[in-house]
């Protein structure tokens, strides 16, 4: 196969102007021009005639999706998790899928912190109570905790994992993992189980993949065995943890804190999802809530999005694409 540059290729976000300068090699890129996100109706409608997809994390690719484009060659996603795509039915269709392993380690690392350290020492809390306008100077109020000689719990030792250990360093931490395959251990950081982890940390960082097997990893159950007033703090997947299962430890008492880069209702191929963040968990106020800012920072956005065009062009040059996460006969 040979590129066109009258080729359309969907874009289902916005994306910098240099990334349709760089489709534009090999195809007719179809974007919006409003930083936002195509509504899915409109998408499918695009998908008619389009040989390939760049999608993102606010994209479901099931059957319906690859079937509202008959002519794609590649579904290129500017993510990691891939969670949200079903690869299985690509590959039947001849579809290649493509995702990006390397490019969100350090920013999702340092929103991770961001949240550890804000949820610790009740930054959010603190931003409410200023903009009340009753804020008349220093009180004893709002004392939160803090990271030196405090336990962090870091459930998945992949690269994100890894990097977050390296930044927890300078904190005077003590840091446990798990992790269900064999890792080499990162200096500072000790292996134990999942149930000792639970028990032993004042702070526990789920960061998995969504999964079978870590859906609601972290459920009443798991959070009942946490020690008492720890926290939690996740950026990985919203499904790795009950939602209403958190609301109810924070109501008791049991959990100090939570939170969240990440949300159930963006779990798009989960069976029955929450479409809404519950009510209850927004209005909480032990909890800190980001709107999916893991990898924005706009280098970094830039870089992604190029090397997802990069997967995009190397297809419809006839190429195997650099980071396939399936195989498909040329």
């Amino acid at each position: 196969m040979l590129s066109h540059p009258n080729w359309p290729v969907v874009v289902t976000h916005w994306v910098h102007a240099e990334v349709l300068r760089a489709l534009e090699r090999s195809c007719r890129p179809l974007a919006p021009a409003e930083r936002d996100v195509v509504p899915r109706g409109e998408v499918l409608a695009k998908l008619k005639d389009a040989v390939g997809v760049l999608v993102c994390m606010a994209d479901h690719v099931d059957e319906e999706f690859i079937e509202a484009g008959p002519e794609l060659r590649v579904v290129s996603a500017t993510l990691k998790g891939y969670d949200n795509i079903d690869v299985a039915a690509c590959t039947r269709r001849g579809i290649w899928v493509t995702n990006l392993p390397d490019q969100l380690t350090r920013p999702a690392a340092e929103l991770a912190m961001a949240l550890i350290l804000g949820l610790l020492r009740r930054v959010g809390e603190g931003d409410r109570h200023v903009r009340t306008g009753t804020y008349q100077g220093w009180r004893p109020q709002l004392y939160g905790s803090s990271l030196e000689g405090a336990t962090v719990g870091i459930i998945g030792m992949g690269e994100v994992g890894r990097t977050l250990v390296a930044m927890l360093g300078p904190f005077a931490a003590q840091v446990v993992y798990t992790d269900a395959r064999p890792v080499q251990p990162p200096p500072g950081a000790r292996q134990v189980d999942l149930a000792e982890l639970l028990a032993s940390s004042d702070l526990v960082v789920p960061l998995v993949p969504l999964s079978p097997q870590t859906h609601h990893l972290l459920d009443s159950a798991a959070l009942a065995s946490m020690r008492p007033g720890s926290h939690l703090v996740n950026v990985c997947r919203g499904s790795v943890v009950d939602e209403c299962a958190v609301v109810d430890s924070l109501e008791a008492g049991h959990l100090a804190g939570y939170a969240a880069d990440v949300f159930a209702m963006e779990d798009w191929a989960q069976p029955g999802r929450r479409t809404r963040i519950p009510e209850r968990l927004l209005r909480h106020p032990r909890t800190l809530f980001t709107p999916h800012l893991g990898t924005a920072v706009d280098s970094v956005r830039r870089g992604m999005s190029l090397a997802a065009a990069r997967q995009v062009e190397a297809v419809l040059s006839g190429r195997s694409p650099d980071y396939a996460l399936n195989e498909v006969p040329r």
